[in-house]
């Protein structure tokens, strides 16, 4: 073999990260957050309901940037596999967008719940579950903040 790396080789997912490490970097520039597992990456931001629009504008100025690193390095985002997942909760579903983003060159409507390495995520419920078990957690140093330190 002259290039890459066997199908299934134990080594593929480590040099696939090694080897887009600066694609990672690139997303981080743009004030996004980058998650990657073997040869899946993902990006994700935040913001309050009234920014949504710069959140947005973002996200596709980092698409465009990623998909034209990609392809100077010989690898090709695929929009098929590119999902948009907004999240926030119940009370603040109304304020969230609805159309399509622009990624790269494709538009990508925003879906209400994603598969992420096995578990299913969707925009509400599993935004309030985590908000529910924060809440009992702080709920649970308030009741013994008096028996702790500075």
């Amino acid at each position: 073999m002259k290039y890459g790396v066997s199908q299934g080789l134990d080594l593929g997912p480590i040099l696939f990260i090694l080897y887009s490490a600066d694609a990672l970097q690139l997303i981080q520039s743009h004030q996004l957050h980058p998650h990657a597992y073997a040869n899946d990456s993902q990006f994700y931001g935040y913001c309050r309901p009234s920014s949504t629009t710069s959140l947005v504008d973002g996200i596709s100025s980092c698409t465009d940037d990623v998909s034209l690193w990609m392809r100077s390095n010989r690898l090709q985002l695929n929009p098929a596999k590119t999902e948009v997942l907004w999240c926030s909760s119940a009370c603040r579903q109304y304020q969230i967008p609805t159309g399509p983003i622009r990624t790269g060159n494709a538009n990508i409507t925003p879906v209400s719940s994603v598969r992420d390495l096995g578990i299913d995520i969707d925009s509400g419920c599993h935004v309030i579950s985590t908000i529910r078990v924060c809440f009992a957690a702080l709920l649970h140093i308030r009741s013994v903040r008096r028996s702790l330190s500075p």
